[in-house]
């Protein structure tokens, strides 16, 4: 019985990476669903994904300071990026997840809001891993 729990832990603990990173190229496919709001176009002007100007150009979104990027954001998202908050991943999975309870949770207001009103429902790792993929660092 030990011996199972053992290998059952070893094997989890194996598989627990793999499960939480996302694949760049489903992300990349599913962008389509932001489109109608996002661009991705690289600092030198390439554009890597036409779209939409209602929302912030997404290149380089991940290493940048959250809300500081050349867009009118709503006030909270700001603070929360004066207060330090890098978009990673993480950040960014769960921000696409459910935008308004993400930025009343981290900027403790219960009556803040996101302008995204958009819900990523699934595949929310594998956008930001694609979203990583299209960044300058």
């Amino acid at each position: 019985m030990k011996t199972r729990f053992l290998a059952l832990a070893a094997a989890l603990t194996l598989a627990g990476p793999a499960l939480a990173e996302g694949d760049a190229a489903k992300g990349e496919s599913d962008f389509k669903k932001c489109k109608a709001c996002h661009m991705i176009v690289a600092d030198d002007g390439t554009e890597i994904q036409k779209g939409g100007k209602t929302g912030p150009n997404l290149y380089g979104v991940i290493g940048r300071a959250v809300g500081s990027a050349d867009f009118k954001y709503g006030d909270a998202l700001v603070a929360i990026g004066e207060g330090g908050l890098v978009w990673d991943e993480a950040e960014l999975a769960a921000y696409v997840t459910d935008p308004k309870a993400w930025v009343q949770d981290k900027s403790g207001d219960a009556a803040a809001k996101s302008k995204m009103t958009f819900k990523l429902t699934k595949g929310q790792e594998d956008m930001a891993a694609y979203l990583a993929s299209v960044s300058a660092q």
